[in-house]
């Protein structure tokens, strides 16, 4: 069993595990800790009362969480009016920290409530979830206050194709540009079954350590930088159930991809790591089997062909007679200096 393998097997646990509340607080209590829960919005105004309607319970009745905060990117329906009218504190993004440039974004705004708010675990779940429900914050705070070497908890959940739907399928970012990537870059972070997952529990002396991306980029980056810092064994992933939400376009997704592609970039620059990876890589993706989600791993090696003008084969077939000997000097270089030579010529 392989180091990844084992911390799937440890460190992936099921929402049920942290159903009992009241225990729950008790360890809060008993730690003298704070709980922070943050909603990111930017035009939530369908969705954001009926997700403050299932959470609020847990600072106004029970008291597991200290606050409930909704911080927003400049909305123009009526989000920040409907959340100050469940009962959260709401907060405008650009109204924190003033006197720094402006940006608008998912992480510009945890980043901004993790100056703003107290809480020693902040909470983060986001404002377009239709199936809200306490479980997201029971199942995801659960395991940091059980485990004190654990830091930083990532939800997994089955995400259905379309919001009516009950085929799975959710995720297109996740599957086609995400989860390759790790697989070739950062190997042990595949055993995260939804890395882009939005919704997470941390704790505040690990998020003040490391980098903000304001946008889409900032689930990327949290993974990646505290993976170099402290390696797999801070982190922990638990099952919520199912997740239904709007879902985006092909534009939003090809935005999110180029930020998510920018922050990778610089990472693996910063690193020193090679752009370019070594052939072959091994990928795990995950299904659902028996209500539990199951790892498959596939080996995909892309090898490459060189310029067929550098086969002598081909040569001796195709050319005249005074050209067979020997490929053009371009063509024996690397693919991209080839390109550059021509191109400077």
């Amino acid at each position: 069993m392989d180091r990844v393998e084992r911390w799937l097997s440890t460190r992936t646990f099921h929402h049920r595990q942290f159903a009992d509340t009241a225990a729950l607080i008790r360890q809060k209590q008993a730690q003298g800790l704070r709980l922070s829960l943050v909603i990111p919005t930017l035009n939530e105004a369908q969705t954001i009362g009926a997700v403050l309607e299932r959470l609020l319970p847990l600072r106004d009745r029970l008291p597991l969480l200290d606050e409930i905060a909704v911080v927003d990117s400049g909305s123009t329906d009526r989000t920040v009016e409907r959340a100050n009218d469940a009962g959260a504190d709401v907060y405008r993004a650009t109204d924190i920290l003033p006197e720094m440039e402006a940006a608008r974004g998912k992480g510009e705004n945890l980043w901004k409530a993790l100056h703003q708010l107290s809480g020693d675990i902040l909470i983060v779940l986001d404002a377009d979830i239709a199936n809200m429900d306490p479980r997201f914050v029971t199942g995801l705070v659960g395991p940091l206050l059980q485990q004190p070497e654990i830091g930083y908890v990532k939800a997994c959940y089955e995400r259905p194709a379309s919001p009516d739907s009950v085929a799975l399928g959710g995720g297109r970012v996740t599957e086609i540009l995400v989860r390759p990537l790790l697989s070739l870059h950062f190997p042990e972070l595949t055993g995260f079954i939804q890395p882009l997952a939005g919704e997470f529990a941390a704790r505040r002396s690990l998020l003040e350590t490391i980098p903000f991306p304001v946008g889409y980029g900032v689930e990327t980056a949290h993974l990646v930088d505290l993976h170099g810092r402290h390696g797999l064994s801070i982190f922990a992933q638990t099952d919520l159930g199912q997740r239904r939400h709007r879902h985006r376009g092909n534009d939003e997704l090809g935005r999110a991809a180029c930020a998510i592609l920018q922050v990778l970039g610089r990472r693996l620059r910063l690193q020193g790591c090679r752009l370019e990876p070594s052939v072959g890589c091994m990928i795990r993706q995950f299904i659902r089997d028996n209500g539990a989600f199951a790892a498959t791993t596939f080996a995909v090696e892309e090898r490459e062909r060189p310029p067929m003008l550098t086969v002598a084969a081909y040569r001796q077939r195709c050319l005249p007679q005074d050209e067979r000997q020997c490929p053009p000097r371009a063509m024996v270089m690397h693919p991209a200096k080839a390109a550059a030579a021509i191109g400077g010529e």
